[in-house]
């Protein structure tokens, strides 16, 4: 009876994928189809179906918002609460496992997480231990050191070790030798072996001082499983099934993480949307999502369609615009049909305006507010202007005053131009830019 209260109000497609029993799934849903939802309700299922304990489940999301909003629906959900269900960011799950197993990869269990400016600060400390020399900064060495942490950084994401970039960077220096009148491959041998040994370097400094930064979470727990196989047999046995919401955003060492848990019994349910991927800068990728099909060549896969977000003109609209990414697209490179369908089949079309400038697009966007509210079509309430930036509404609300409409920004504007906030930042840039004159000037 339990379990049927998880199916309530779940149309086939949801009901489908919660009620999907063993073996790898793939749920492909589109914005709005409800896919954390089918991601909470499945967990809730397995426990209330009696087929996991909650200690048995992990769910992993990709932000703090996503993991608390999860955990709350859960809870709801499962009248005995979720204690012991592991619902978490990678990062933090990653933190939760080194923090359990520090000593088993030589890690101090009191160890700190570097944030990106306690990294560049970390590396500025010790960059004379640095083996660089065609990078070593002779001026200020902030654009040296947050190039090198990118560069760190990426190489986790992709599962890079340092001793893996160290034998690509020899195989190059080798070639290099046997080609003495290639000048650019020389260069090229000598810039990546420096890279390889600071990064090595870096591995090693952060190690002695009981340090970890943010890419170390899950690429040092991918290194302690890989090297200490009885450690990862016991995560396995603990996980009977594993959970992965927005799996577009997983770069490949976090798939290779989790490929490393289901391996016993490959009870993993993935949600992804290849056209809401965000984090490509980030080795987030499509690849991902066609390699976790050619990886379960037994994947079930569950299509949701059904859109309870939007009219069915805006979905038929963006359907359009996304397709200008083609062939690079799940639906092209699988044959799924991805296309969504509203609720409202009708709607309003969205009008597309085109100005030639920024301050002749706000003056028009404050005519039409004031037309249509004068028409008596609508209320100023009614209306909302979205930008990208605090700084891109400038335009906007000045256009906006210029035409007497009374406006709220909901943004945190105003706080760097405050005298007191001016003078703070004006100080701080002067210690670390003596030659910053202009902020001396301020001063």
């Amino acid at each position: 009876m339990e379990a049927e209260k998880m199916l309530k109000d779940l149309n086939p497609q949801q009901k489908k994928a919660v009620i999907h029993d063993r073996g790898p799934l793939l749920i492909i849903a589109g914005a709005g189809t409800g896919k954390t939802r089918v991601i909470t309700r499945r967990v809730a299922y397995l426990i209330a179906s009696g087929k996991a304990k909650s200690e048995e489940i992990i769910a992993l999301t990709f932000t703090d918002k996503a993991a608390a909003e999860m955990e709350e629906r859960v809870d709801v959900l499962v009248p005995y609460g979720y204690v012991n269900i592991w619902i978490s960011t990678f990062h933090a799950f990653g933190e939760r496992v080194l923090k359990e197993r520090a000593l088993d990869i030589g890690l101090d269990p009191d160890f700190r997480v570097l944030t990106r400016a306690e990294q560049m600060i970390f590396i500025k400390e010790h960059l004379f231990e640095f083996p660089l020399d065609y990078y070593r900064p002779l001026g200020n060495p902030d654009r040296y050191v947050d190039a090198l942490v990118t560069v760190f950084s990426r190489a986790r994401d992709e599962d890079v070790s340092p001793k893996e970039y160290l034998a690509y960077a020899e195989e190059l220096e080798t070639k290099s030798k046997k080609n003495p009148k290639d000048e650019e491959l020389a260069e090229i041998a000598k810039k990546e072996k420096e890279i390889a040994l600071s990064y090595r370097k870096y591995q090693e400094l952060k190690l002695k001082e009981g340090m970890v930064d943010f890419g170390d979470q899950f690429y040092l727990v991918l290194k302690l499983f890989r090297e200490h196989p009885s450690v990862l047999k016991e995560y396995q046995k603990q996980f009977k099934y594993i959970l992965v919401d927005e799996f577009q955003d997983t770069n490949f060492a976090q798939f290779e993480l989790v490929k490393l848990l289901v391996k016993e019994h490959g009870n993993i349910t993935v949600s992804a949307d290849d056209d809401q991927s965000i984090y490509k800068f980030r080795g987030a990728a499509i690849s991902n999502v066609i390699g976790f099909i050619d990886t379960y060549r037994n994947t079930k896969k569950i299509v949701i369609t059904k859109n309870y977000r939007s009219t069915q003109t805006i979905l038929n609209c963006a359907y359009r615009l996304i397709r200008n990414n083609d062939p690079d697209r799940l639906e092209v490179k699988t044959g799924v049909n991805k296309k969504l369908k509203g609720r409202i089949k009708d709607g309003k079309k969205p009008e597309y305006l085109h100005y030639d400038t920024i301050s002749y697009e706000a003056d028009q966007v404050a005519k039409i507010i004031k037309e249509k509210v004068e028409n008596g079509e609508y209320n100023y309430q009614d209306f909302a202007i979205l930008v990208r930036s605090n700084n891109d509404a400038e335009p906007y609300l000045r256009a906006m005053n210029m035409e007497n409409l009374p406006w709220r920004f909901t943004g945190n504007q105003g706080l760097y131009s405050q005298d007191v906030i001016r003078l703070v930042t004006s100080f701080l840039r002067i210690l670390s830019n003596l030659s910053d004159s202009v902020s001396l000037y301020h001063l």
